[in-house]
């Protein structure tokens, strides 16, 4: 079957650039609620909400956004993307999932990731230095939380449990599925020893730079005796009835969007939008765009897309426009994901 698809909605609080105005940030969370609505009617199988802190990404609480959309939605995923697991305590990160789980009849999910904002770790205390084996412990320490009753637990970094049960327990048996955020070398060796899925970096550099990095991924999982795993890919992406129009009105935005977030996100060199437009960034017409994710997905085996269509101030009914058109004239375009070659 088609690889699935996530609206991934990472909440950058941008101006439009045509109008100089950004809403408030009420009514932009509110948008993304509706954005996931739509999502669902639209066919997309999930919406993950992504978690930032001190930046112009206002989310900083998305299990909160996520029980907004379960009290809208009945067969929509809901996760998050990414929950900053290093900075948080797993036990309370083990109680959110399960009540999200139990709130929205077990379609709660979590991709967790170490983050790449210094100086969010800062403010929470964590240091550079510990920021792997920390992320490591508590992601050890939280899937057996969701997967055990009366958990024992001594770590460095959290402290001790002792016959500990959390509180409700997730629907999901044995429990909601776990992604790792990731493509170092360090979280990919992690994934593949716990057998968890991976989700590739929301980035706007060459999706092909990753075909290394899943090749590891995938042999060290049959050394450890595992299947073959699960990938999945974010893309920038919008679409038009033409790909004249689909570039025309999303460029300012995609301008706009990737100079804020090129520290993060870009690769250092001068930002050429035309670039990104015919490279990372997905930009057409429904045949087009459709053509692209199905060459992703081949290149890299991917199991699933995490597609960006909320970016740069695009003001919401556009945004719900390309949620509607990829919905009706790009998902059954996609195809069967065709393994990567090692």
């Amino acid at each position: 079957m088609p690889a699935d698809v996530y609206l991934l909605i990472l909440g950058d609080h941008l101006p439009d650039p045509g109008t100089g105005v950004a809403v408030d940030e009420a009514e932009r969370l509110r948008g993304m609620v509706e954005q996931a609505v739509a999502a669902e009617q639209a066919g997309f199988t999930g919406v993950a909400i992504g978690e930032h802190h001190f930046t112009r990404y206002i989310v900083s609480a998305p299990e909160v956004v996520l029980g907004a959309v379960a009290a809208r939605t009945s067969t929509l995923r809901l996760s998050t993307g990414v929950t900053l697991l290093a900075h948080r305590d797993p036990v309370r990160v083990a109680e959110e999932l399960g009540m999200l789980d139990a709130l929205s009849g077990g379609r709660a999910e979590l991709i967790v990731a170490r983050g790449v904002d210094a100086g969010a770790d800062a403010v929470f205390g964590v240091a550079p230095q510990d920021l792997r084996t920390r992320f490591d412990e508590h992601l050890r320490l939280l899937l057996r939380l969701l997967t055990e009753r009366d958990v024992d637990w001594d770590g460095r970094f959290r402290g001790r449990l002792s016959s500990v049960t959390t509180m409700p327990r997730p629907v999901q048996r044995p429990a909601p599925p776990v992604w790792v955020g990731s493509a170092s070398a360090v979280s990919t060796d992690l994934a593949a020893e716990l057998d968890l899925p991976l989700v590739l970096p929301s980035t706007l550099r060459d999706p092909a730079i990753y075909v290394d990095v899943l090749t590891r991924y995938r042999k060290a999982l049959r050394a450890n005796g595992f299947g073959p795993g699960r990938v999945a890919l974010p893309s920038h992406l919008h679409v038009a009835k033409t790909t004249a129009e689909a570039r025309e009105r999303w460029r300012p935005h995609l301008s706009a969007y990737a100079s804020f977030a090129d520290r993060w996100r870009g690769d250092g060199h001068p930002i050429d939008v035309d670039e990104l437009m015919a490279g990372p960034a997905v930009c057409g017409d429904p045949d087009e765009v459709a053509h692209r994710l199905n060459e992703l997905a081949a290149l890299l085996g991917l199991d699933a897309h995490l597609v960006i269509a909320d970016i740069g101030g695009l003001p919401l009914p556009d945004v719900l426009d390309v949620i509607r058109l990829f919905g009706e004239h790009v998902l059954p375009r996609l195809t069967t994901a065709v393994p990567a070659r090692p």
